[in-house]
C-alpha cells in the first residue's frame, strides 16, 4: 500500500463521500498497478487557495498565473515509469525509514477544484481525482508537451478513472 502525506491548508474538506488522503492513496495504488511498479511509493499532497498555488507556479516554473495542479517530481525519469534507473540504497529515491519510492509533491488549489468540476459538469469527486491522477502520472515521468504525449496520459487516466468507476 502506497503512503500518502496530506495537508489542507485552505480549511475546507471537499463535500465527496471519500477521504482526500485516502481517494490519493487508492489513486496511487492504482496508479502503480497499471503502471507495473513493484515498488510501494510515496507522495504528498497539499490543498491550497489560488494564491498560494499562483506562488508556487511563479516560484518554481516562472509562470505568474493561477492553476489547477502543480506537480514536483522528485526523480528525473529520462522516459515515463523507466524503473531501471532506480537504485534501492539512493536515498534521494528511496525513504530509508520506510523503503517506500519517493515519488514527489502535489498540490491542488481548492478553488480550482470546485470551479472545474460545475464547468466541465461533473462532480468535485471526478475532477479531484482526475486532477491528482493527473499529477501522479507527471511524477512517473509522464508529460503532455506535445499532442502524442497528452493522448497517452489521457488514455492512462481515463483507463483508471473508468476502472474505478469515477466517470465524466
Amino acid at each position: 500500500m502506497s503512503t500518502v502525506y496530506y495537508e489542507n491548508e485552505y480549511g475546507r474538506e471537499f463535500d465527496i463521500e471519500t477521504d482526500t488522503r485516502q481517494l490519493c492513496i487508492m489513486l496511487l495504488d492504482r496508479a502503480r498497478t497499471f503502471l507495473k511498479c513493484e515498488y510501494e511509493a510515496e507522495c504528498s499532497l497539499l490543498i491550497t487557495d489560488g494564491d498560494t498555488i499562483r506562488e508556487y507556479n511563479r516560484v518554481n516554473r516562472d509562470i505568474d498565473a493561477q492553476t489547477d495542479v502543480l506537480s514536483f517530481p522528485a526523480i528525473d525519469f529520462d522516459k515515463p515509469c523507466d524503473y531501471n534507473i532506480l537504485d534501492e540504497d539512493d536515498y534521494t529515491q528511496f525513504d530509508p525509514d520506510t523503503g517506500m519510492l519517493m515519488l514527489g509533491d502535489i498540490v491542488i488549489s481548492y478553488e480550482h477544484v470546485i470551479r472545474q468540476a460545475e464547468e466541465y459538469g461533473h462532480t468535485v469527486k471526478r475532477e479531484l481525482s482526475f486532477l491528482i491522477l493527473h499529477s501522479i502520472l507527471h511524477l512517473f515521468g509522464y508529460d503532455h508537451v506535445d499532442d502524442e504525449e497528452r493522448h497517452v496520459m489521457e488514455d492512462i487516466q481515463r483507463a483508471i478513472l473508468d476502472d474505478i468507476g469515477i466517470t465524466r
